[in-house]
């Protein structure tokens, strides 16, 4: 029996956010380093590494629905458990036969270690003659820290560039926010910002690797640098400094929070060159009651300003948004004065979900619970309703020049083409077979003029 993953067949599955994408590349990178090899899901493998998402109920039952299903793929193998949900229920992770091996957050970065004292510890016991150890929990099978106590960042090294087009790019950890409707800083823990020089010289190195656009990416990124002594360093100055880093073409940045989009911040985000005039201001209602009742530490007009600020530096900025609807005790009024709010703000994109109370917040035990039909019902008009500004905000660039990053050929009522986003995250086409098409290659930016639609999503050229 083997006692280390030198040549294991690994088969990796992300569930949830960027950060987990992130975390999970580096895991299979440090995997591949170690001799294993990464083999797809739907193959047998010796080893499955689920990297769970406790965001929702639903997620949980996900992460629980995919342990399973690898155990069922091969129940020789050894099943590890990894990430947010092994932090909110560790004694169900520990309970369950179908988990070998948990591991918590800050502990990724040890994946490696971790499963090679589990795999030397499983040999010595079959070769000792006990059972083995494929379900055996004595055998270390967890390794979980006290999140909710650790001040400590894991330091997380990417050097391979997983896509062709795009890098996204961890620059911090946790959430100090506890709004009444989410879990993630039980599963985070207390906000940890990432080292700067380490975040530059990643960076560098995948440029070298050909990357030209990166994502700035963590679970509450507007407090990068809240927790360094030097305030000097924060989002802000983060950003200036990847801006001087030659190579890189693109800075793009993830959800916001809308408090950080004061007078000086946007000015100073408008001198740098590089940055994407793209910004996720994450809303979540345009009703103070509502606000105020989820914890959000802002009120409508707050966020109306940060909008406001953005559109006097920025040209036409791509602001998009989330909205959650059916929150505990939303009345129909309450529901009227964020549909008002949305509409009148006219961001190009909101991504819109029905609330689902998620078990240990306090949302969850709220009265005035809504119905699935009253949650449906208010979703559909808000979805109604972005389709709409989404493609009049995108009829805004037909007939200009936009320099796109190119990404994939897809393939669209059977016909192929490349496809790729401009700055602000507009999304347009080109016909494969189009003498146009001859510089739009993969990875690389090229200027061109979008004539029109090819389909509500997308612009054709």
């Amino acid at each position: 029996m083997l006692n280390n993953v030198n040549n294991l067949k690994i088969a990796l599955h992300n569930l949830g956010c960027k950060v987990n994408g992130y975390e999970m590349d580096v895991m299979a990178q440090r995997l591949r380093e170690a001799g294993a090899v990464i083999v797809p899901f739907s193959e047998q493998a010796d080893i499955y590494i689920i990297n769970t998402c406790t965001v929702t109920n639903i997620a949980d039952r996900k992460s629980r629905q995919m342990l399973h299903k690898s155990k069922k793929n091969n129940p020789d193998s050894v099943v590890v458990a990894v990430g947010c949900y092994v932090e909110t229920d560790t004694e169900g992770v520990k309970k369950d036969e179908c988990i070998d091996l948990a591991i918590g957050n800050n502990k990724k970065a040890e994946i490696v270690d971790i499963l090679n004292k589990y795999l030397e510890t499983r040999a010595a016991r079959c070769g000792a003659g006990e059972q083995a150890a494929a379900d055996d929990k004595t055998l270390g099978g967890t390794s979980i820290i006290d999140i909710n106590s650790t001040h400590e960042y894991e330091s997380m090294f990417l050097s391979e560039l997983p896509e062709h087009t795009r890098a996204y790019i961890k620059i911090q950890d946790g959430c100090n926010q506890f709004c009444s409707y989410c879990v993630i800083p039980y599963a985070r823990g207390r906000v940890r910002s990432r080292d700067r020089q380490e975040i530059i010289n990643e960076i560098k190195g995948l440029v070298q690797k050909g990357c030209k656009e990166v994502v700035l990416t963590g679970i509450h990124v507007s407090s990068y640098g809240s927790d360094f002594e030097n305030k000097d360093v924060n989002l802000i100055s983060l950003i200036e400094n990847i801006n001087e880093i030659a190579g890189i073409r693109r800075i793009r940045l993830s959800s916001l929070e809308p408090r950080i989009m004061t007078e000086d911040n946007v000015k100073r985000l408008s001198m740098v060159d590089k940055l994407c005039p793209h910004f996720h201001l994450s809303l979540q209602s345009g009703c103070d009651s509502v606000l105020k009742r989820m914890n959000r530490h802002y009120t409508a007009e707050e966020f109306r300003q940060g909008v406001e600020i953005l559109r006097k530096y920025f040209d036409r900025p791509a602001i998009t948004t989330d909205v959650i609807v059916g929150f505990p005790g939303e009345t129909e009024e309450e529901f009227d004065e964020c549909r008002k709010f949305v509409e009148d703000i006219d961001f190009y994109e909101m991504h819109v979900f029905k609330y689902s109370p998620r078990k240990g917040t306090v949302a969850a035990g709220m009265k005035d619970q809504l119905t699935d039909r009253e949650k449906s019902a208010r979703s559909d008009v808000l979805l109604h309703l972005t389709k709409t500004q989404a493609e009049n905000y995108r009829n805004s660039f037909i007939g200009e020049k936009l320099e796109i990053l190119w990404e994939d050929e897809e393939e669209i009522k059977g016909r192929k083409y490349m496809t790729g986003h401009s700055d602000r995250y507009v999304k347009v086409a080109i016909p494969s077979d189009s003498p146009l098409c001859i510089p739009c290659v993969t990875g690389e930016i090229t200027s061109v003029v979008p004539t029109g639609f090819l389909n509500s999503d997308t612009l054709l050229i």
